[in-house]
C-alpha cells in the first residue's frame, strides 16, 4: 500500500443554510476570510501537504468554485495590460501548475459519507485525504494536513484529525473512544453526535481525515444513519474492525467557519496577522474596543 497522499477530496455540495442569505447564490466555501475564500485556504493546505489532485464533490450553484481555480483569461489580460504584475501573479498562482482539479457532481444531498463515496472513481485504490473547508486550521506552519500525512507515512493507518471540545458540545461532532491520552492513539470506537451522557470521550473529529481506500467498501454497505444521511463516521466505525484507525490531536487553532461566530473570529485573527493590513487593522481594532469600553 502506498504511503503517499496524492489526492484530496473536498465535499463542497452543502447548502450553507446557516449563512443565508449570503449563501443563496454563492457557496459558503467562497466566503472570504480577509482576501481569500475558505476553499482556497483548504486547497493551499493540501498543496503544502504534497497533494497533487484536488477532487471537489460539488452540487448545484457551485460553479464559482470551479471558476475560482480556473484560468480567468479576461481578468488576466486586463491586469497584464495595466501592468499590475503583483495582482496578476496572485491570480495565476492560486493553483500551482503541477496540481490538477477534478469536479464531481453529488446529485443527492445524502451526507458526508455519500460525498466521499462519489469521489471513488477518481481516488481509486489509493489512500487519500478528506478536507472540510468549513474548518479553517491555522498552525503558522505547513498546515494540519501535513502533520497528518507524516503520521500516515509512519503508520500506513487511517488518521482522524481530532481536538478536545467542551463535553456539552459532543452532540455536534463525531466523538472517538481513544486508547489513552496521547497525541497519536488508536481508536476503539467512534459515535456520531452523541449526547454528552453517552459520549465515550470529548475528543472530537474535525474536518481532516486521511483514509485508506478500504473505506469505499464500507461506504457502499453503510445505510442511512443520523439525520437520514450516509455518515462517514459509520463507515469509519466498520473500517476499524478490520484495520487500525488513529486519532491525531493536531497542532494549531481551528476556526469553525460553518458558524457565524467562528467565521468572524477567523476573520479578525487573520486580519490581525495579515502581511499588508495587520498593523493598521490592529490599531483600528484597539481604538474601536477602547471606544466601546
Amino acid at each position: 500500500m502506498s504511503r503517499t497522499i496524492r489526492k484530496a477530496v473536498f465535499p463542497v455540495a452543502g447548502l450553507g443554510t446557516r449563512f443565508l442569505p449570503a449563501t443563496k447564490a454563492s457557496p459558503k466555501e467562497m466566503l472570504p476570510v480577509v482576501d481569500k475564500p475558505l476553499i482556497q485556504y483548504a486547497v493551499e493546505e493540501a498543496v503544502n501537504a504534497g497533494v497533487e489532485v484536488m477532487v471537489f464533490v460539488t452540487g448545484r450553484n457551485k460553479s464559482s468554485i470551479a471558476n475560482h481555480f480556473d484560468t480567468a483569461y479576461e481578468l488576466e489580460t486586463e491586469l497584464e495590460s495595466r501592468d499590475k504584475t503583483k495582482l496578476l501573479d496572485i491570480v495565476q498562482g492560486i493553483v500551482p501548475s503541477h496540481v490538477s482539479c477534478v469536479y464531481i457532481r453529488q446529485n443527492m444531498p445524502l451526507g458526508l459519507g455519500h460525498a466521499v463515496l462519489c469521489a471513488e472513481p477518481v481516488v481509486g485504490d489509493e489512500p487519500f485525504a478528506v478536507v472540510l473547508a468549513d474548518d479553517l486550521i491555522d498552525d503558522d506552519g505547513r498546515g494540519c494536513l501535513s502533520q497528518m500525512v507524516r503520521v500516515y507515512a509512519d503508520t500506513a493507518s487511517s488518521v482522524l484529525g481530532t481536538e478536545v471540545v467542551d463535553p456539552a458540545e459532543t452532540g455536534s461532532y463525531g466523538i472517538v473512544d481513544p486508547e489513552g491520552d496521547g497525541r497519536i492513539v488508536r481508536v476503539r470506537g467512534i459515535v456520531e453526535k452523541p449526547a454528552p451522557a453517552d459520549a465515550p470521550s470529548n475528543r472530537a473529529v474535525v474536518g481532516r481525515y486521511i483514509l485508506t481506500s478500504r473505506i469505499f467498501h464500507h461506504l457502499h454497505k453503510t445505510g442511512k444513519g443520523a439525520g437520514g444521511e450516509i455518515q462517514l463516521t459509520d463507515a469509519i466505525a466498520a473500517l476499524m474492525r478490520e484495520e487500525d484507525v488513529l486519532a491525531y490531536a493536531f497542532k494549531g487553532q481551528r476556526y469553525d467557519c460553518g458558524s457565524k461566530l467562528g467565521y468572524l473570529q477567523a476573520t479578525v485573527d487573520y486580519a490581525i496577522k495579515h502581511h499588508h493590513l495587520g498593523d493598521e487593522f490592529t490599531a483600528w481594532l484597539k481604538r474601536r474596543i477602547g471606544c466601546q469600553g
